[in-house]
């Protein structure tokens, strides 16, 4: 199938109810083949573009088009099964129960032959090197692994148009150039067309034409990777956009000592319950560690090694499977010392959790009132409510956002929504999933800057994550699955 030739000529769309355009008067142009990141601040209109090539961004009721957007001279809308998206989160794309038939949904759709349908499921699993069959439950899959899955499904549609919303971003190191390389392999076998949000820059800078940045008007920068980088690179890191080599510009504060042990694991197992099983499947055994104030604990390791069931059974959202994870008497004050056992408005205020998918904690169809979930339950006056709120706003940069449905948010601007929810109530310890997943680099250093401000206030911080950035500059201990460092 050969590459899908892409032209957009003034376009913009503005979600139903918001005043700003996500993107506005675009002008561009993909010749077929042609292999481009698409790079932008957080918030910039990435995701919207994406949405908008693979023709799902809804009708006039979800929101306003300005100008035209074609894919081989035809509306997206018309082209559906020329492009193939991978959505920012994996989990909203995973379909059926088993993999194999997961990945084989779209091109059922697509009226593709069987015995062809299902060559082509068994070469996507192996391209995307999920270690696993046909057969194996998707609920049993990881974060990094459902990105597996999703970009596996888009790789066995084989578009002339794959688009690729932060395709590695919950995988490790390793599995990130693996995904690349399996998304390079297959554009050079088709000759698609490919168009990657990425803000791993480096990742994709040396393998791809053209490299286009988006700015609140349209176009920031276009041209060859090495030309774009050279000639606006201080505009770029300016504007947020991660450019390669550039440091991250942040210092952590200086280190104010230890506080009191909060949480204590020892020989602990985790790991969840299946749907439809009575028993847990141990994900990782054998961990201790202690959870400290004033100190970040960093949780690391391969994709699908417990990290974030070891995170959530750390928030007293999971129970251990083996061992034990207790409070201490400066956390628990006077509660029992298991955390799963305390009622949620005892939790507001002693672990705040951060999941690794946002969508699976918003409530609300507010911002606003999405931060005041907390402080309300927690019967804070009206006067201390607003000045929480508003604060978390303004160094989050969503102000602007106040009275947006949360569901609408890019996915960086959820991120920062969700972490900025948890700290609302203030608690004495803060579990956070990839708390810089989608973030360009000036949100990256202001959500840095905060959990670096809470942990030095004295407040206990545990967290998971594949950036490696983010560990040196905050962890003070570090827990490998599978070993410490």
């Amino acid at each position: 199938m050969s590459g899908a030739r892409v032209q957009a000529q003034g376009w913009g769309w503005r979600h139903a109810g918001r005043r700003r355009w996500a993107v506005a008067g675009l002008d561009l142009d993909l010749a077929p083949g042609e292999r481009v990141l698409l790079l932008g601040a957080s918030g910039s209109g990435k995701s919207t573009l994406l949405r908008g090539l693979a023709g799902v961004l809804g009708d006039a009721e979800d929101g306003e088009q300005a100008g035209s957007l074609l894919i081989d001279g035809t509306p997206p809308a018309g082209a559906r099964g020329r492009s193939g998206l991978v959505l920012q989160d994996p989990d909203a794309q995973v379909i059926l129960a088993r993999v194999g038939d997961d990945i084989a949904f779209a091109g059922e759709n697509l009226g593709i032959a069987r015995e062809e349908i299902w060559r082509r499921v068994d070469a996507a699993i192996d391209a995307v090197g999920l270690p696993f069959g046909r057969d194996h439950s998707t609920a049993k899959l990881s974060g990094g692994q459902q990105q597996r899955l999703a970009l596996a499904g888009v790789l066995a549609m084989q578009p002339g148009l794959l688009l690729l919303d932060e395709p590695t971003a919950n995988l490790d190191p390793e599995g990130a150039v693996s995904v690349r390389d399996a998304v390079l392999r297959a554009t050079a076998s088709t000759g698609a067309t490919l168009v990657v949000v990425e803000h791993r820059v480096s990742l994709w800078a040396d393998h791809v034409d053209r490299v286009i940045v988006l700015g609140s008007e349209g176009l920031l920068a276009e041209g060859s990777p090495d030309a774009v980088f050279r000639d606006h690179g201080a505009a770029l890191t300016a504007a947020g956009v991660w450019v390669p080599g550039a440091s991250t510009g942040f210092s952590p504060a200086a280190r104010g000592g230890q506080g009191s042990v909060l949480l204590e694991a020892r020989d602990l197992a985790v790991g969840r319950k299946p749907f439809g099983e009575k028993t847990a499947r141990v994900a990782a055994s054998g961990i201790s560690f202690d959870v400290t104030g004033a100190r970040a604990l960093a949780i690391t390791g391969a994709n699908g090694t417990g990290k974030s069931t070891l995170a959530m059974t750390a928030a007293g959202l999971l129970a251990p499977v083996e061992g034990s994870l207790a409070a201490t008497e400066a956390l628990r004050a006077g509660l029992g010392a298991e955390p799963l056992a305390w009622r949620s408005r005892d939790l507001l205020t002693r672990v705040g959790t951060v999941f690794q998918a946002p969508e699976h904690q918003l409530l609300t169809t507010r911002v606003r009132d999405e931060l005041e979930v907390g402080p309300k339950a927690l019967r804070l006056s009206d006067a201390e409510r607003v000045v929480r709120v508003d604060e978390l706003l303004e160094r989050l940069r969503l102000t602007h956002l106040a009275a947006v449905n949360p569901f609408t948010l890019s996915g960086g601007e959820k991120r920062r929504l969700t972490v900025a929810a948890t700290l609302a109530t203030r608690p004495r310890v803060i579990v956070l999933d990839e708390p810089t997943y989608g973030q360009d680099a000036r949100t990256w250093r202001e959500l840095a800057g905060l959990i670096d401000e809470v942990r030095a206030a004295g407040t206990a911080v545990a967290f998971v994550s594949h950036d490696r950035a983010l560990v040196d500059a905050l962890a003070d201990d570090e827990l490998v699955l599978g070993g410490v460092a």
